[in-house]
């Protein structure tokens, strides 16, 4: 049974785990209330808490019915739903991100300088020049669903998308951009790639970034990809990481 209370709104997803909406629409007011919920939620270290998944507007909770019960765990939402934002405020992240744009690394760059009348090097300034907050992660492991595109750098997909893409692609998709952690298909306009790998399996962390961190994208050479792709495999490059 759906529960509304104020502007939360609570729904049973199967027998082991809820759902908490606080919206309809991607807003990163709306975002900041799913991150805070996790937050508290792993600070109280609720008992019979086994996972959480947030997204854009909701927050997933995963739990033990043996431990806790659908209407207790409800309950207990709402409550930390109710605590300010002061916990995700704190621990925000941002990565600074190194980014080879163009050449065979962007092959849809120039697609997007005639679709958009800007040229390469300032549709580079743009979008290296914002920040960018993770809404969520989905599609692969590891892909970060990047907000903040500036509007004037925000082109539609590909009406065929591509049979494969390279791991690292940087692409834009309508008004968001992203980060292809594997290779795979995908129907995002690809306009750089980056050397670090957003998602490793071998790391003690496997994915790169969170959601509710900040990615922010600097221009790098060719010649530095390849110096930093090496750092990398070798483990000794690890990205600029700043708390605020």
């Amino acid at each position: 049974m759906e529960r509304n209370s104020g502007n939360i709104r609570i729904l049973p997803a199967g027998d082991q785990a809820l759902v908490a909406e606080f919206g309809d629409k991607i807003d990163p007011s709306i975002n900041d209330r799913v991150q805070s919920l996790a937050s508290n939620i792993l600070e109280s270290k609720v008992r019979g808490v086994t996972e959480l998944v947030p997204t854009f507007r909701s927050l997933l909770v995963c739990y033990q019915p043996s431990v806790i019960g659908y209407e207790a765990l409800r309950e207990t939402v709402l409550l930390l739903a109710g605590h300010p934002d002061t916990a995700i405020s704190a621990q925000r992240r941002m990565l600074k991100i190194p980014c080879c744009y163009g050449s065979h690394f962007g092959p849809d760059l120039a697609d997007l300088e005639r679709y958009t009348g800007i040229d390469r090097d300032e549709i580079i300034r743009i979008h290296s020049g914002a920040d960018y907050r993770v809404y969520m992660l989905g599609f692969l492991p590891g892909f970060a669903y990047l907000g903040g595109l500036d509007e004037r750098i925000a082109m539609p997909r590909l009406a065929t998308p591509r049979v494969k893409i390279p791991k690292g692609a940087v692409g834009i998709g309508g008004n968001q951009t992203g980060v292809y952690p594997l290779e795979s298909p995908g129907g995002w306009r690809l306009i750089g790639n980056t050397p670090l790998d957003f998602y490793d399996p071998n790391r003690k962390e496997p994915v790169l970034c969170r959601a509710g961190d900040i990615i922010r994208f600097f221009p790098i050479t060719s010649a530095d990809y390849y110096d930093i792709r090496r750092m990398v495999a070798q483990g000794s490059y690890h990205p600029e990481v700043e708390i605020f």
